[in-house]
């Protein structure tokens, strides 16, 4: 139990603590209650005239997560005071962007002047200080010229954005280089500077799309510059690097290699519209104590749904025609960060089903739903929704987020179609956590086995500290063999319980369909992929993010969907059927 217990308080500080919950501390300040010395800002250099750190985490249900934050390196034409940086960032128009993405912000002067080679170094200070995994980086003028001369060329794989105005155009260093950068480029020299950046993105473009560059050879005022860039290139895309380590555990430039560029997730441009619900209990539980020490007012339930916006209206659907994802996010994660990180809302944009991500385990602002309330919640949607599917409904989660869907595929077998998750199983044991339920879980899969089928879609990093994945050394009671074991047994398959790495060096057993699937992501981060099979149904899927840490991989997503989508289970008997491949 005492490892157990160890275990539980590794995530609760890994992903609590590390992650998007705790606000890094302004500039000069000590950590505040709830953060940890690891995030205390560091001072940041004279250069630097003028900045604000966004704060993360919210008590609002509204608005975005802060998961992946923008923060801007801004550049100007000359050196600027406090008040002169301030007036920038007013003639940006940036405050909108600033307050509804949680953005942080830099105005950064030369350090003599005029900005030479040596004010790189600044940017790579800043940068590292700042802890961004969404840097935007604006130069104008002059500072322009410095980011096409020496910003682009040395940190192009650690940025997601760059817009220059007015810029020079700089050959001997943006030509040819490895990797790309999305990019505007706009005002005088444009269609110079970016041939520059066409190069720069050549050798990668044609495999990952989001490195676009976009001229504006016009001289639009600041405002309506900023506006466009942001429209058409700065919003798009966000980096981030979970390579070798997990990125919310901080990392120098560099030091794991060049930084993954993902979709910054849109849903408005995916023609989907997102509906915050907060439902108000019957019942009186939950919540703080009124002031006046009478009972507690009730916490609301708290979901978020993610409709493609031609499937809102039921009159013009068929009825039980739209299939339900259920997002869980992590351990203390904001309860928007399944739909902002797992890369399911993109799938669901070219797809088109339903998304629900719940809060599932309670908050300041909303009550913990646990396995009953999830399944009374999506009684709630079938009854508002007649057009969703109750035969297609799935889940998936992150962490700790994982272990519940997994826990969801068993104690509500008869609800869900198909279960999997990123970055967690189950953690052995047989106490009433969810994390700690191996003897029961193993327990029901034996009464269910030969009755139910239930598909599992199990994926984990390589390079995860916080819910380890299999090795030679670490495979005897590690959760991901507990899942996969106790859904061998539900699913009426041969049940591997020791592992052989001669039979194969990832999974340590013999998989079908065995393939690996490589990305332009990163470092080319490589995805293994297996089967277990029964009859020729692939009931349990393998992933192996290989080198990878504790967090989502976007691109899994789409394999989740493509296995998932496979399945659905009669409303009526429960029993699974297979549509093929």
């Amino acid at each position: 139990m005492k490892k157990l217990l160890a275990i539980a308080a590794i995530i609760m500080i890994a992903v609590s603590s590390f992650a998007q919950g705790t606000a890094p501390a302004q500039r000069g300040q000590a950590a505040q209650p709830g953060q940890t010395p690891f995030f205390e800002a560091p001072q940041l250099p004279a250069s630097v005239v003028y900045s604000v750190r966004a704060g993360f985490g919210s008590r609002s249900a509204q608005g975005r997560s802060s998961n992946n934050a923008p923060s801007f390196f801004i550049y100007p034409d000359t050196k600027l005071d406090e008040n002169g940086a301030k007036a920038l960032i007013e003639q940006l128009g940036m405050q909108s962007v600033i307050d509804e993405h949680h953005a942080s912000f830099y105005v950064i002067n030369p350090t003599k002047s005029k900005y030479a080679a040596s004010d790189y170094d600044v940017f790579e200070e800043v940068f590292n200080a700042s802890r961004t995994g969404n840097a935007k980086v604006i130069g104008l003028g002059e500072g322009a010229t410095f980011v096409n001369a020496y910003v682009a060329p040395k940190a192009a794989g650690y940025i997601a954005g760059i817009l220059t105005f007015d810029g020079k155009p700089y050959s001997k260093s943006l030509k040819g280089n490895y990797p790309g950068v999305p990019a505007y480029v706009a005002g005088k020299n444009a269609k110079k500077v970016a041939a520059e950046y066409e190069a720069l993105n050549a050798s990668l473009k044609a495999v990952e799309p989001l490195l676009q560059v976009v001229v504006n050879a016009t001289s639009p005022s600041l405002k309506e510059l900023f506006a466009d860039a942001w429209k058409k290139v700065l919003s798009k895309a966000y980096r981030y690097n979970n390579y070798k380590h997990t990125h919310y555990q901080g990392g120098k430039m560099g030091e794991y290699g060049v930084n993954e560029l993902e979709p910054y997730t849109i849903w408005e441009d995916l023609n989907i519209t997102r509906i915050v619900v907060e439902d108000k209990p019957q019942s009186q539980f939950g919540g703080a104590p009124r002031g006046n020490g009478n009972a507690p007012e009730p916490l609301p339930t708290l979901w978020y749904e993610y409709w493609p916006n031609e499937l809102m209206d039921a009159s013009k659907v068929p009825a039980g025609s739209v299939p339900v994802m259920v997002l869980l996010h992590g351990n203390a994660n904001d309860p928007r960060t399944q739909a902002e990180t797992s890369g399911f809302i993109e799938v669901a944009g070219k797809e088109r089903f339903f998304v629900v991500e719940m809060e599932w385990q309670g908050s300041q602002i909303a009550q913990a739903m646990g396995h009953d309330g999830i399944e009374t919640t999506l009684y709630k949607l079938f009854d508002k929704y007649p057009q969703l599917d109750q035969s297609r409904v799935y889940a998936e989660g992150l962490s700790a987020g994982s272990m519940t869907a997994s826990a969801l595929g068993i104690r509500k077998s008869f609800v869900f179609t198909a279960v999997g998750g990123h970055s967690g199983a189950i953690f052995g044991g047989h106490g009433a956590s969810i994390y700690s339920n191996f003897d029961s879980f193993t327990n029901a899969a034996k009464q269910m086995r030969g009755y139910v089928e239930m598909p599992y879609f199990s994926i984990a990093g390589t390079a995860d500290t916080t819910v380890p994945f299999i090795t030679p050394d670490n495979w005897k009671g590690n959760s991901y063999l507990n899942a996969w074991n106790i859904y061998e047994t539900i699913n009426n398959l041969p049940v591997v319980t020791d592992l052989d790495f001669n039979v194969d060096p990832v999974f340590g057993m013999k998989l079908e369909n065995r393939h690996a699937v490589k990305t332009a992501k990163g470092e080319g981060i490589t995805m293994e992929v297996g089967d277990l099979v029964k009859d020729g149904k692939p009931l349990i899927r393998c992933v192996a993010v290989m080198d990878y840490g504790h967090w989502n991989f976007k691109p899994t997503a789409q394999l989740m969907w493509d296995f998932f989508k496979m399945y659905s289970r009669d409303v009526q008997t429960k029993k699974l059927i297979y549509h093929g491949n």
